[in-house]
């Protein structure tokens, strides 16, 4: 008789959980409205949504590769299942067209469609609920003057029960902080502005973070490096890889144009990242590496002596390494002669020639995927206009060489030992289970009516 009311006891207990969990997932839907008139919206107010789309990067995840912009069905690869992006042109059937600026204001700030769906991390809430309510009317207002298109994404590819949407009133429950960004008293204006952009629409830590099983970002970790689309993002904080540290200045320049002489050209999803900030005034941009550098800290007197004696080798003749042939360090030197040496020891400067290995982060970075995502992809050309180039060797070389060649540029360029997992990584993006986005230096998800070409 007790276990029966035990299990009666427990099975009412597990229903008043279910309801309570299902009144706090549920959401209703926002009556969707007659797409706006472009007339309704004030020049200046979408201009403004220009300039904070492109803080914003959406359109790299909201255009699929060679189409239209905004109109969704780029593919998002989670180690969960594939993800395609949502269409969020004005177009009123498979669009945002009918959508309030109620029901967008609600999709940033709480990651929940107008019909009442739970949205997936994938698009990040869990930083656009820092935006201000001015500046998702703007956004609103630039995304409902966009040429409609009509255009609906495959569906998701994910597993139970994580195609279910009220699981991820769960996720929110454990991993969402839900509210609008709040100025550190402390810190200065341009601070404070830069953290609202780096950690906002900017959404940096969703790259730069590194994320626990359950895809949220890792508590305590902010901006220590993450992984996005087959690249590893760098530490932006004290452990970053870069043998020169970084300084505003430094910083500005990087995001302003694409490379810096210190550190090299973008490429990977940052290419994409400095081609829309090209579009932001450099307030803005000054104001982001303001932030970052902060977060990095002044560099350790070791660290900057370290960073001095670089600058020294880079000015003297670079002599090539010497080491029996039938070693990995020997085989290396005889392919970097060959295949890097004319680009990356020449006397062409960046942005147009190699940049002198001593200096480079994916040299010294902890691990060898973005150096085999270069040595095997390249770097491709932007279209329609002088760029940073460098060829891809997938074809040319094989995994073994790969392997030596990383193994000697480790050992002479970054004076550290060759990483361990060279020729498996190698493998396995090649064979597409790192699914490796390839840009060029500028960034290439741009669709042909790009952000701001109506609107400058």
């Amino acid at each position: 008789m007790r276990l029966k009311h035990f299990l009666f006891g427990l099975l009412g207990v597990v229903i008043v959980a279910c309801a309570g969990f299902f009144a706090i997932a549920w959401k209703s839907a926002i009556t969707p409205i007659r797409p706006p008139d472009r007339a309704s919206f004030d020049q200046a107010l979408i201009h403004k949504g220009a300039m904070l789309a492109a803080v914003g990067n959406c359109t790299a995840c909201h255009t699929q590769p060679g189409g239209r912009s905004f109109a969704g069905s780029f593919a998002l690869p989670t180690p969960f299942g594939t993800i395609y992006s949502s269409n969020i042109t004005p177009d009123p059937e498979t669009g945002i067209g009918t959508w309030s600026e109620a029901a967008f204001n609600r999709a940033m700030r709480e990651g929940v469609s107008r019909d009442g769906k739970h949205l997936y991390p994938a698009f990040p809430f869990d930083h656009f609920t820092l935006v201000s309510d001015e500046d998702n009317k703007a956004l609103y207002a630039f995304l409902m003057t966009r040429p409609p298109v009509k255009q609906s994404p495959p569906a998701n590819e994910l597993p139970f029960p994580l195609n279910i949407r009220l699981v991820l009133a769960g996720w929110k429950l454990l991993f969402f902080d839900e509210g609008p960004f709040q100025n550190v008293a402390s810190e200065s204006e341009e601070w404070n502005r830069g953290a609202y952009l780096v950690n906002g629409l900017g959404h940096c830590g969703a790259c730069h973070t590194p994320r626990n099983m359950f895809g949220a970002e890792r508590s305590g970790m902010h901006l220590a490096g993450g992984q996005a689309e087959g690249w590893s993002a760098p530490a932006l904080n004290p452990s970053s890889p870069a043998p020169i540290p970084w300084t505003q200045d430094s910083l500005f320049s990087y995001l302003r144009q694409g490379w810096h002489a210190d550190h090299g050209v973008t490429n990977g999803p940052m290419g994409e990242v400095t081609g829309n900030l090209g579009l932001l005034p450099d307030s803005d941009v000054k104001t982001i590496a303001t932030y970052v550098a902060a977060l990095m800290g002044t560099p350790s007197p070791e660290r900057q002596q370290r960073g001095e004696q670089i600058r020294k080798k880079i000015g003297e003749d670079f002599v090539l390494a010497s080491a029996p042939t039938d070693t990995p360090a020997g085989r290396g030197a005889a392919i970097y002669q060959a295949a890097c040496a004319t680009c990356h020891d020449g006397s062409r400067p960046l942005p147009f020639g190699g940049i002198n290995f001593h200096l480079s982060s994916t040299i010294n970075a902890p691990d060898a995927q973005n150096a085999i995502n270069m040595v095997l992809f390249g770097l491709p050309a932007a279209s329609g206009r002088q760029s940073a180039i460098m060829p891809g060797f997938a074809a040319a070389m094989t995994d073994e060489q790969l392997t030596d060649l990383l193994a000697y540029l480790r050992e002479t360029f970054a004076g550290q030992p060759a990483w361990p997992d060279v020729a498996a990584r190698a493998a396995d993006t090649r064979s597409g289970k790192f699914q490796v986005s390839v840009r060029p230096s500028d960034g290439i998800e741009r669709g042909p009516d790009n952000i701001g070409a109506q609107d400058q």
